[in-house]
């Protein structure tokens, strides 16, 4: 048997009735649902097998990292990424978007200002709000090579004296773009230059489409970048296991590292044991089950980039990752493409969550059967417009 018969990404896995975000907001609705950023695939069967063997024990109680998690983690960021890393720097957070505040609160100071890409992941925006610290935006434009990218020239226009904080995201989200070397050395000089601390949303880097692409942990990049920054990565998106929380900070500097912990105390808990026991069996058996996914999720993304640029108002960028396409729907004639498209029954992530009402965002980690209704739904909805 092979893996890619072994691994049933085919299987449809009812979602019904499981208290599951994603499918229960549309529950009694015709509506598919394709917005959340969590896939309708079974995690591992060794993630699955581990779990089991946990809960025939019997008693859950407190607990912390197995040390071969961390050793697990160090081995994964030199062997894919070239990046060498200590068991001092990582912190175990229950989801990354607690990171993402925790950074907020942790890294600047009430009179301080925060800059985000944008269009982005709605945390980014909420976080600097939360904090009640200034957002400044830094707009994500089209390059000339059909690629989504911070641009810097216009953040030079918009920042201040006030600005600490750049909250950065790769691979993109929305957009699915991955930074190469030279793009992110121009980053790490904008940070260098205003002196900028940098948090770096990675939760996609193991979801890379494209094989031309790579993913570069910006504290990589030198000696600089790496004191200057909060690296957050999780198993989540990857296998499938995000309602079990569990995400990673990687902090070099020692005094940032204590600001971290410092803001969390009392407030953010540590991991609980299924969660530990989840991500350890992911990053150490859920190699193989991965790959089978990425050609799966290969496979999704192409015949949607196919099919959504022949319809006519619609134009889907090539992108390098995640399982999330950024579609343009700003040549239909319609005043919320969103709303528009939940009516026909496909329920994406408005657009406006992210930063452009234009647009629609849509996870394609799901059956090709399912991706398959969604587009005959959305071809049919464009083509009564006519």
């Amino acid at each position: 048997m092979t893996e890619s018969t072994l691994f049933d990404f085919d299987q449809v896995v009812e979602r019904r009735h499981t208290q599951s975000d994603k499918w229960e907001k549309y529950a009694g609705q015709d509506i598919l649902p394709m917005w959340v950023a969590d896939t309708d695939f079974r995690s591992p069967p060794a993630v699955i097998e581990a779990l089991h063997q946990r809960v025939d024990h019997g008693v859950f109680g407190y607990g912390h990292a197995p040390e071969h998690l961390t050793q697990l983690i160090i081995e994964r960021m030199q062997t894919r990424y070239q990046w060498t890393i200590e068991a001092d720097w990582l912190v175990y957070l229950p989801g990354l978007v607690c990171g993402l505040n925790l950074a907020a609160r942790a890294l600047t100071e009430s009179a301080q200002s925060i800059m985000t890409p944008s269009p982005i992941y709605p945390p980014f925006v909420s976080s600097a709000k939360l904090a009640e610290r200034e957002l400044i935006k830094a707009p994500v434009t089209l390059q000339a090579d059909n690629r989504w990218l911070m641009d810097l020239n216009q953040a030079e226009q918009s920042i201040t004296e006030q600005t600490k904080l750049l909250q950065f995201c790769n691979p993109l989200n929305p957009g699915g773009t991955v930074y190469r070397r030279e793009e992110l050395e121009a980053v790490h000089a904008f940070a260098k230059k205003h002196d900028l601390l940098v948090c770096s949303d990675e939760i996609h880097s193991d979801l890379i489409l494209s094989p031309d692409a790579k993913h570069i942990p910006f504290a990589s990049l030198n000696e600089d970048a790496a004191q200057r920054s909060v690296t957050l990565i999780a198993p989540s998106k990857t296998f499938n296991i995000a309602g079990l929380g569990a995400s990673i900070a990687i902090i070099p500097n020692p005094a940032l590292r204590a600001r971290f912990t410092r803001t969390r105390q009392g407030i953010v808990p540590s991991l609980n044991v299924l969660a530990y026991t989840a991500a350890e069996a992911a990053y150490d058996k859920g190699q193989a089950w991965l790959d089978v996914q990425l050609d799966y999720l290969r496979g999704n993304r192409d015949y949607l980039l196919r099919e959504i640029n022949q319809i006519e108002g619609l134009t889907l960028h090539p992108f390098d990752a995640t399982y999330l396409a950024w579609i343009d729907a700003s040549a239909l004639p319609v005043a919320n493409p969103f709303l528009f498209f939940e009516k026909a029954g496909v329920g994406m992530s408005p657009g406006s969550d992210f930063g452009n009402s234009k647009f629609v965002r849509l996870n394609f980690g799901c059956t090709r059967a399912l991706l398959e209704e969604a587009v005959k739904r959305i071809k049919t909805a464009v083509a009564g417009l006519n």
